[in-house]
């Protein structure tokens, strides 16, 4: 299998160097991984949370070290992008400047607000849950529909604090998998949430079901923050690919799907 989420320390919130978790996935029999860290913010600088801009040719240049010192195992290079309605020509720049594999979009904030973000949880008091649910599939489409994003990254990670809709969502729902296959893009099975207050793989299998349905694409990823998270729980996503009735997940290169390998 191939792990497409990884990330490094550059992030700020992950640990571990590059040539571990290479380590591990070589350890755990993957074919194939593809760092994506976050890519700096176009507007401001957050430590925390991306590498900084001047990091970002370094990060590149070590992918290109570890292909030629780990010959076994095929590296990519990703890139994990939030997606900021408001700042969509910088964050294309950004992305075009480098020679990306694939890029994760994914949908973190809400008008400015972290909602997955532990510091912030707060946030969710007094918020209608329903509406915030309404507003992240809003914002998933919006970026779907972008040229530069070629992944969807964990599409319901909304509920990573266990916050669920009062109800079905099922017209958001659909929309969303109708806008993704319309789009041309793939959605990950992330095992993360196993990990998380939720407890679930991202996403549900409600959503998972209506991307099947539709004809969209999938890849996997750990979403790993440190070394011996990369593949985690792999055995339960294939599991669950398969009981929604995908036999093939996508291999990228170069910004194109490249391939497909069998599950």
């Amino acid at each position: 299998m191939i792990d497409y989420h990884i990330h490094t320390k550059r992030c700020g919130h992950a640990v571990g160097e590059m040539t571990e978790y290479v380590e591990r996935a070589l350890s755990v029999g993957l074919s194939e991984i593809g760092f994506s860290d976050h890519l700096p913010f176009p507007h401001k600088r957050d430590s925390g949370y991306t590498m900084a801009l001047e990091e970002l040719p370094d990060y590149v240049e070590e992918v290109e070290r570890l292909r030629k010192q780990y010959p076994k195992i095929r590296i990519k290079l990703g890139i994990e992008a939030d997606y900021f309605p408001d700042l969509e020509k910088e964050t294309e720049k950004l992305i075009k400047a480098h020679p990306f594999d694939y890029v994760v979009g994914s949908v973190h904030f809400i008008d400015g607000w972290g909602f997955d973000i532990s510091e912030q949880k707060e946030g969710w008091k007094g918020k209608d849950v329903d509406g915030v649910y309404r507003k992240y599939f809003k914002l998933l489409r919006q970026s779907a529909t972008l040229s530069f994003f070629d992944i969807i990254g964990h599409t319901d990670l909304v509920k990573k604090f266990g916050h669920r809709p009062s109800v079905a969502l099922e017209q958001e729902i659909e929309a969303t998998a109708r806008c993704f296959k319309e789009a041309g893009v793939s959605v990950e099975i992330n095992t993360s949430g196993l990990r998380k207050p939720v407890g679930e793989i991202y996403p549900s299998a409600i959503l998972l079901e209506a991307y099947y349905t539709q004809g969209v694409p999938i890849v996997f990823g750990s979403d790993a923050h440190e070394p011996k998270e990369v593949g985690q729980d792999f055995d339960q996503a294939l599991l669950f690919a398969r009981k929604t009735g995908y036999t093939e997940a996508l291999v990228y290169e170069q910004r194109k799907v490249s391939g497909r390998y069998a599950l």
